[in-house]
Formats: C-alpha cells, sequence, structure tokens
C-alpha cells in the first residue's frame, strides 16, 4: 500500500484489514482519508493474495462518526455536487468490489461512516454501535449514497423516519431492521465473526463470489435488468474451470480446489 497518514492497514490469512485511523476525530472522513480509501480498494482488487476485506474504526468510541464538518462547512452549491459525487463513485467502488467486504462497526456510525458501511456487502456491529443519518441537523441530506442505500436495506418508512429526524438507533434495532447482520458485544469478538464469515466465504468459488455480487447489487439498479444479469453471471460461471472442478469435486466425493478462473 501506498504511504497513508489516516489509515491503517494490515494483510494477514488473505485479509486485509483497513482501519480508518482519526481517533482524535472520531475517525471523521475527510477528503484526504477518501483518497486513501480509494487508493486501497484500487490495488485490492488487483491483488490476487487478497482475498477479502474488513473496514473498521480506531478505538472503541467510533467507526466513523461522520464527514468532517469543517470540510462541509465551506462547501458552495459547484463544489457540493462535486464532493457528493466524489464519495459516491468511491463507495461505489466498494459495493461493486468483487471480494467481499465486511463493516465491523464499532461505536458512533453516523452520516459518513454509516453510508460507508451501508456500501459494505455485511455490517457486523459490536453491541456499542450507533448508527444514523444525522445531515438534516446541519441543514444538509446524505450525499454518499445514504438516502438510497438506507432505504434500500430497511424500507422507505422507516429510512424516511430516520433521515427526517436525524435520531440513532442502537446495535439490536439495527439488527431487527435489516440493516446489521449481526451483533456482538465486543469489538474483538466482531471481527473474530467477520473472519468466521470470511474464511467460508474463501471456501467457494472465487468467481461465483464476484457474480453472486455483481447480480444482488443489480437488483438495485433501474437501468439494469437483474434477472438478465444473473443469466449472464451464470454462464459465466459454468464458462469457467471453478465449475468444472466443483462439479468434479461433488461427484467424486471430495472438498473442491477452486482457483478462481
Amino acid at each position: 500500500m501506498a504511504d497513508l497518514q489516516n489509515i491503517l492497514t494490515e494483510e494477514k490469512n488473505g485479509i486485509l484489514y483497513l482501519t480508518v485511523n482519526r481517533e482524535e476525530k472520531m475517525n471523521a472522513l475527510n477528503f484526504d482519508t477518501l483518497e486513501e480509501i480509494k487508493g486501497i480498494f484500487e490495488e485490492a482488487e488487483d491483488n490476487k493474495a487478497i482475498k477479502a476485506v474488513i473496514i473498521t474504526g480506531a478505538g472503541e468510541k467510533a467507526f466513523i462518526a461522520g464527514a468532517d464538518i469543517s470540510e462541509i462547512a465551506s462547501l458552495n452549491e459547484v463544489n457540493a455536487r462535486k464532493f457528493a459525487e466524489n464519495g459516491q463513485e468511491i463507495f461505489a467502488m466498494i459495493e461493486n468490489c468483487h471480494k467481499p467486504v465486511v463493516a465491523v462497526t464499532n461505536g458512533y456510525t453516523l452520516g459518513g461512516g454509516c453510508e460507508l458501511a451501508m456500501a459494505c456487502h455485511m455490517r457486523i456491529a459490536t453491541a456499542n454501535a450507533k448508527f444514523g443519518q444525522p445531515e438534516v441537523n446541519l441543514g444538509i441530506i446524505p450525499g454518499y449514497g445514504g438516502t438510497q442505500r438506507l432505504t434500500m436495506l430497511i424500507g422507505r418508512g422507516k429510512a424516511n423516519e430516520l433521515m427526517m429526524t436525524g435520531d440513532m438507533i442502537g446495535a439490536e434495532e439495527a439488527k431487527s431492521l435489516g440493516l446489521v447482520n449481526h451483533v456482538l458485544p465486543t469489538k474483538a469478538e466482531a471481527i473474530e465473526k467477520a473472519e468466521e464469515i470470511i474464511a467460508k466465504i474463501m471456501s467457494k468459488a472465487p468467481l461465483a463470489i464476484g457474480m453472486v455480487i455483481d447480480c444482488v447489487n443489480a437488483a438495485f439498479l433501474s437501468d439494469e435488468n437483474g434477472y438478465q444479469t444473473e443469466a449472464n453471471s451464470f454462464a459465466r460461471c459454468v464458462k469457467s474451470g471453478d465449475y468444472k472442478e466443483g462439479t468434479s469435486a461433488f461427484l467424486e466425493k471430495r472438498k473442491p480446489v477452486f482457483k478462481g478462473e
């Protein structure tokens, strides 16, 4: 990875651990941090040694408490649009990554932090996690895709309520709404749960995993026929060596050895 000022990274057992490291700022997302995240995902997508990504925030108080308010305060109508589009582009890169990306949300997961977590393929929360899109308190709305992803995940009525009131919800309520997959007592246990899920995913065919991500994302794209994406992706899988290996292993009653090709 390139020289990073706001992100800590570690690679272990095929997993890239990405920690937003601005604890003194509650890990708030500023422009430089977003650019570092973008660069990391550009490298990770092409790095065959990396099979999955876990994103978390430094410390125990916050995953990411939002965007950097000092940067937001200086926006005007022209650069605000660019500001939002840049964040949307980076979060779309995470959402469309062909390797599983899991957010471990510890503490405050607000504003841009909630939007980043929602761009990940799964979310595992600590018991002290708090979720919200409180942008209306600043006279603005979510700009990094939050209005769209929150609605997709929890439905129109509850998404409207949370974004219009700016209220926060706890981890258990977030789980009951479908915003969170699992809730664990501590950050260490939440990371272990993420590793457990990823280990299971890593035993499957990598091409098929990437195709699942494409098809699930297509379900929410108005300009794409998700069923056609599914049929095309199914055909691509059947063309692969992993398909031949998987079916042969099943018939031969052995564990498959997938190569991602």
